[in-house]
């Protein structure tokens, strides 16, 4: 995670297990009337979210932030596209990235830090079915291994 960063809202668990991350890269995000408080109330989906590049700028779509509860006639649509705030060097270098074949950027994490909302972004490379086994096996085998220690010291 990002130095210093605070409240963890919302993982997007899929991700590390679809991609495989190389890279990532912490970006602002552009939002409008009550979802930071929808945001805040914990709110949000990651799930099917991905990242795009349009016109030199990072878009996330498919992020779902819920309508805030008393927001009435100022809430928002959940599923709009929102602009991420980087750097052009930032964005220029993901579209280096996803130029070559099989790159995605997948939004990671968000989080709140100092009081803003913060979404930690990844290039990853899509993984097969037979490379989502083989982590799963080392998983298990990690899991094991811990279980195995820990009832070598209860004795």
């Amino acid at each position: 995670m990002a130095k210093g960063a605070g409240k963890v809202v919302a993982v997007n668990k899929k991700a590390n297990h679809d991609f495989a991350i190389e890279e990532t890269i912490e970006a602002g995000i552009v939002l409008q009337g009550t979802e930071i408080k929808s945001i805040r109330n914990g709110k949000v989906q990651l799930r099917d979210s991905f990242v795009r590049i349009r016109n030199n700028e990072a878009w996330i779509s498919n992020m779902h932030i819920s309508p805030y509860d008393q927001g009435n006639r100022f809430n928002h649509d959940p599923l709009r596209s929102r602009k991420l705030l980087l750097h052009k060097k930032q964005i220029s270098s993901l579209i280096g990235r996803t130029k070559e074949q099989g790159f995605a950027i997948v939004p990671l994490k968000m989080y709140l830090k100092d009081g803003f909302a913060k979404v930690l972004i990844g290039i990853g490379k899509g993984k097969k079915d037979y490379d989502k086994r083989e982590d799963l096996k080392k998983k298990e085998a990690k899991r094991e291994m811990a279980r195995a220690l820990k009832d070598k010291q209860r004795y």
